[in-house]
């Protein structure tokens, strides 16, 4: 049966653009549905298979399905999604005005992170860069120690007392960070009991040259990172990115691929790519892997030497915009339901018609560690 659809298909390939409508469907009936009903029912939506021909047609679609390999679209194969241990909470996206002063930054963050939980946010993330102002300048007199803790790095400090008092989990935006003589832009991540879960340095860094409209070079005082990072929290397994890092596909995929329920980039978008691809991004990071993306930028400041979009955001599964402020300061508290992803993976099933056959995403990290 598999061989004669084959051939059919194969010598009567110009019938797909043959100008009658029929006659492909003719084809189909003289291959394998001998008892079809005439090509006038279709064109009725009355048409109705015999039980037999259903279960052959079912058949060849099972098989054509299991040839496209679709646990081998993803090296090594993609996990299951794991159970969170809640399905339902808020998320508090604390979009700050940022200034020089970073006494002041810092507090301000606090009392942020505080009114978002009063609020009943059980997840909290900050902005890129809130602890300073966003320059090449800036960096290395912003930065902290992480490692040291203590008085070597008072934000990520505060970020710990907090999460710890008020047991909520933290995506600590992103801030300076020293480490001897290099410097890198990132993401403190503490769960509910203080502790420091995971640290995301920025993978790709933020070059662009647009003439006449923005010109940055992070890469001229920042070190990128190396690894990818997930996180397991008491808010679901989380894949961490910083802006920029939201641009490229592939690392969204790999979270995706180790089961991820949430992405989180907290983001400076500019005025000048902000209001053409910010939301764009997040709906398309959502909409690809099926998941649920969050941001979170600094306040727009038009009077500092860098001017960001603002647009806070929360994405669901589906691509849908579930909440987003402007540019101005705010702090949005929005709901995440877990049980969504696989409502929505069930229908529309991508991980099950990857072409493992056609092509592979390749984790390089995950693959080493076998």
């Amino acid at each position: 049966m598999k061989s004669a659809v084959s051939s059919s298909l194969l010598f009567n390939s110009k019938n797909l653009f043959n100008p009658n409508p029929f006659s492909r469907f003719t084809l189909l009936k003289s291959s394998f549905f001998p008892k079809l009903l005439s090509p006038r029912s279709i064109t009725n939506h009355t048409l109705k298979l015999p039980s037999s021909s259903t279960s052959a047609l079912r058949s060849i679609s099972t098989s054509m399905a299991s040839s496209f390999n679709p646990e081998q679209a993803r090296v090594p194969s993609a996990l299951p999604l794991p159970a969170p241990p809640l399905t339902k909470f808020n998320i508090g996206l604390c979009q700050l005005s940022v200034t020089a002063d970073k006494k002041r930054n810092i507090s301000h963050a606090k009392n942020a992170i505080e009114e978002a939980a009063s609020k009943g946010a059980k997840l909290v993330l900050l902005p890129e860069i809130w602890n300073s102002p966003y320059s090449n300048d800036s960096f290395p007199v912003y930065a902290e120690d992480i490692d040291a803790g203590g008085d070597a790095s008072p934000s990520t400090t505060m970020l710990s007392e907090v999460s710890k008092r008020l047991k909520i989990t933290i995506i600590g935006g992103s801030i300076p960070e020293r480490v001897g003589d290099r410097l890198y832009n990132t993401c403190c991540v503490f769960g509910s009991d203080g502790e420091l879960k995971a640290k995301h340095r920025k993978i790709h860094l933020f070059d662009i040259d647009i003439p006449g409209k923005i010109t940055f070079m992070e890469s001229k005082t920042l070190t990128a990172g190396e690894t990818p990072t997930i996180v397991d929290t008491d808010v679901g397994r989380i894949g961490i990115g910083i802006c920029y890092d939201i641009r490229f596909q592939e690392l969204a995929m790999i979270y995706a691929a180790r089961g991820a329920h949430l992405l989180c980039y907290p983001g400076a978008f500019n005025t000048t790519t902000g209001p053409l691809h910010w939301e764009l991004l997040q709906r398309a990071r959502a909409t690809d892997n099926q998941l649920y993306v969050a941001t979170c930028s600094p306040a727009r400041d038009s009077g500092a030497g860098y001017t960001a979009w603002g647009h806070s955001t929360l994405v669901g599964p589906f691509g849908e915009v579930l909440a987003t402020t402007e540019h101005e300061e705010d702090i949005i508290i929005a709901e995440i339901d877990y049980s969504i992803l696989e409502q929505r993976r069930s229908s529309l099933p991508l991980n099950k018609q990857r072409r493992g056959d056609l092509y592979q995403l390749v984790d390089i990290e995950r693959l080493n560690s076998k």
